[in-house]
């Protein structure tokens, strides 16, 4: 029997700086791309791209010798994160950074690199913080990220108020904000929650050009309106009367809630204190999960 032989191994360091020092390199590449807004010219390696990644074989062509000759327009992809992925792709390594990392992760998942995925992802959890946790979860909403989805939700719930003052907050589309209203554990009261949410909306209608309360549709419903005091009650549906934000049978509901104040009438999930509820006489009332 032949004897199959044993396979040995160099330094793998070595290997790797070598390959690095060949991403965006245009001395030997035969293609280039034009990425990003900014139009910024990288150079590659067409079959070390076809070879690593599924997405460059179909997009460069399967053709052995083929040359491309024109640039390759990818302009959704910042440069920063595409020249993230040519190293991954060249090195099965990456440095990540915190303010690119969910660039990178977004071209991977469109690239279907799932091992850089994992990396992005596993980074993003370390580097978690307020400013990052609104913008991670559109991406986890986006592309079915249900982990990461539920590490930015309890980051949320735990960091609440000041998560509803960034600008990731206020850019949310409606499908990532549902999760984050409907918690229960959100460590904020409803009045600041109604703000934050009208905050939203007025964002939303003045970038889509649509009135307020039909952008605030799809998510006005899972505020808890019976959670506040008549007085703010009050104040609010004035408010609703020069601003339309609220549907008016909402605010009818949450007056209904005030009147009974009796038994199961009184309660279900729009009279369901949150975490960071603030006590008031009436909530006595209502469902006291969280006391």
């Amino acid at each position: 029997m032949e004897n199959p032989g044993l396979a040995v191994h160099g330094q793998a360091a070595p290997f790797s700086t070598a390959l690095r020092s060949l991403v965006n390199n245009p001395r030997y590449s035969d293609v280039c791309f034009v990425v990003g807004q900014e139009r910024q010219e990288v150079f590659a390696h067409r079959c070390l791209l076809a070879c690593r990644c599924n997405f460059f074989q179909r997009l460069l062509g399967t053709e052995p010798g083929l040359v491309v000759t024109s640039p390759v327009v990818l302009s959704t992809v910042p440069p920063e994160a595409f020249l993230a992925v040519l190293e991954f792709l060249y090195t099965n390594s990456v440095k990540l950074h915190r303010y690119s990392v969910l660039e990178v992760l977004t071209a991977a998942l469109e690239y279907g690199l799932e091992e850089l995925r994992e990396l992005c992802l596993e980074f993003v959890v370390k580097v978690l913080d307020v400013e990052l946790v609104c913008e991670a979860l559109q991406i986890a909403v986006t592309f079915g990220l249900g982990r990461l989805q539920e590490r930015c939700i309890a980051f949320i719930e735990a960091h609440s108020q000041e998560a509803l003052r960034t600008r990731g907050f206020l850019e949310l589309s409606a499908t990532a904000l549902l999760p984050v209203l409907r918690s229960d554990k959100l460590c904020v009261d409803e009045a600041e929650l109604v703000e934050a949410a009208r905050s939203w909306a007025r964002v939303g209608a003045a970038v889509l050009e649509r009135p307020v309360a039909e952008v605030a549709a799809p998510v006005v419903r899972e505020l808890r309106l019976a959670l506040l005091a008549p007085a703010e009650l009050s104040a609010l549906e004035e408010q609703n009367r020069r601003e339309p934000f609220i549907p008016v049978e909402q605010i009818v509901e949450a007056w209904k809630c005030h009147a009974l104040r009796r038994g199961d009438a009184a309660r279900g999930a729009t009279c369901r204190r949150r975490r960071g509820t603030l006590p008031r006489d009436h909530h006595r009332f209502l469902d006291l999960r969280f006391k």
